[in-house]
């Protein structure tokens, strides 16, 4: 076992008293009135009452650390405070008009957001998720290239919408009905349960326990995905594609690195073929891996359609598709309309995330409280058997929960008691404004608590 000696931190701020209907009620009203399709964690679910920062608070008062941020979406803290003015003054003076008008808050924010991002990528659409972003994703690159074949990797989330579900490749998601016509995935090139990976491979401060005889400049991991990945070009499209979608780091499936030059090689290849390249930055944009503000720029590469949500508007409901002027005008040779997507509201709230980002200095928090979390999480996995990789960058982390480690053998879950809830823990995920310094992995493991659910043996 661990022993530690690690505590809650004092929290100042005191939440409103629960008002609301009693916790029995809400179960009831739950399983006659709520979708059974939307599940919940813990034997005793969590009735959550107010959100302050990183902390949480449950309706009888209890304290949590929020490590989830509400599915890695909470990227400046609940209820941010220049977050939540910006948005209280918005109400009071314009909610909603649709884009057949013109308003300020959506052309400010147009122009914040893609100063952020590379040349040519400054050609916005405003959606309201990331499946609606990455849908719209794919329908850009299919008008564009005139082709229809997209591809994607296995054990890839890209939402749930009837066009993204065929790119979405994690059995949990997947129902039994017709999805995924012109969808094709391909090997992921995963160090670490793939049959190649090495102990130089990742973009992370953590490398696998898996060793590699590789020269400096040399990856044969990467040289035996890339050949996988041709296989794919040569076997299972047509000659010319749409295009090719991946997040920089897999999140859904479980913090997923590839070597270091795949992604670089593999656009290549795409592009060589008449597709675009596509990066979801649902869950790695905002500076969530540290180093960079988005997640393609530490792969080195330039994608010609950025996919954006999660983090883009701290929880409000927003998204966006970011792209070259040339292929957004694919869009325009017909309507194209949003009713919803970039209201004033929603601007107003994207353009203040940005600037706490920045003001708070969250990008540079995910790399130094991220690293240290690694680094940290990295002894256990060398002292304890349960821990078969610890692998990330920034506060996107995985720690991947084994019962043999170098046979790689997960956990079931339905058997352990490693997914007991923690007492004053909430939750399973990293999010950059998380402060609170990696000294809480110990009472973490102690506790019997995973940050998050991942994967396709999750469940």
């Amino acid at each position: 076992s661990v022993s530690t000696q690690a505590k809650m931190p004092t929290c100042n701020f005191v939440p409103e008293k629960y008002k609301s209907y009693p916790y029995e009620r809400m179960q009831k009203i739950r399983e006659q009135n709520i979708s059974p399709s939307l599940r919940m964690y813990y034997k005793k679910p969590l009735l959550l009452h107010q959100g302050h920062m990183q902390w949480l608070f449950d309706y009888e008062g209890q304290r949590y650390l929020d490590l989830f941020a509400g599915i890695v979406t909470v990227s400046v803290g609940h209820c941010h405070p220049k977050v939540t003015v910006a948005a209280q003054k918005q109400l009071g003076r314009l909610w909603h008009t649709a884009n057949i008008y013109m308003h300020p808050s959506i052309h400010e924010y147009a122009e914040k957001l893609t100063s952020l991002l590379p040349d040519p990528l400054k050609v916005v659409y405003l959606t309201n998720s990331g499946s609606e972003a990455n849908d719209l994703a794919m329908f850009m690159a299919r008008l564009y290239t005139r082709n229809f074949d997209i591809i994607s990797f296995r054990g890839a989330y890209h939402g749930g919408s009837p066009y993204t579900l065929g790119l979405t490749s994690v059995g949990l998601y997947k129902h039994s009905v017709a999805n995924g016509f012109g969808c094709s995935t391909t090997m992921l090139p995963d160090v670490f349960r793939g049959p190649w990976g090495g102990s130089h491979c990742r973009d992370s401060p953590v490398q696998t326990v898996r060793k590699c005889s590789c020269s400096e400049g040399v990856c044969h991991a990467n040289d035996q995905y890339i050949e996988q990945f041709k296989d794919t070009l040569n076997t299972s499209v047509p000659k010319t594609i749409a295009g090719f979608i991946a997040e920089p780091i897999q999140g859904v499936n479980g913090a997923v690195q590839y070597p270091r030059r795949f992604l670089k090689e593999a656009y290549q290849l795409v592009r060589e073929r008449g597709g675009v390249c596509i990066s979801d930055e649902v869950q790695t944009g905002f500076g969530r891996t540290g180093s960079h503000f988005w997640g393609f720029e530490t792969h080195g590469v330039v994608p010609d359609i950025v996919t954006l949500a999660k983090g883009i508007g701290n929880g409000f409901p927003m998204a966006a598709v970011v792209t070259t002027k040339d292929i957004a005008s694919s869009l325009a040779q017909n309507l194209h309309f949003n009713t919803f997507g970039g209201s004033p509201l929603a601007c107003v709230v994207g353009a203040a995330v940005l600037d706490a980002i920045e003001e708070d200095g969250l990008q540079k928090n995910s790399e130094d409280v991220g690293t240290y979390m690694l680094l940290e999480l990295a002894k256990l996995r060398d002292e304890f058997e349960v821990v078969g990789d610890v692998r990330g960058k920034g506060l996107m982390i995985g720690v991947e929960m084994v019962t043999d480690k170098f046979l790689q053998i997960y956990v079931n879950q339905k058997k352990s008691a490693i997914f007991r809830p923690a007492k004053s823990l909430l939750l399973f995920s990293l999010s950059p404004d998380c402060q609170y310094r990696a000294r809480l992995v110990l009472l973490v493991l102690t506790e019997l608590v995973i940050f998050y659910l991942y994967g396709n043996f999750s469940i």
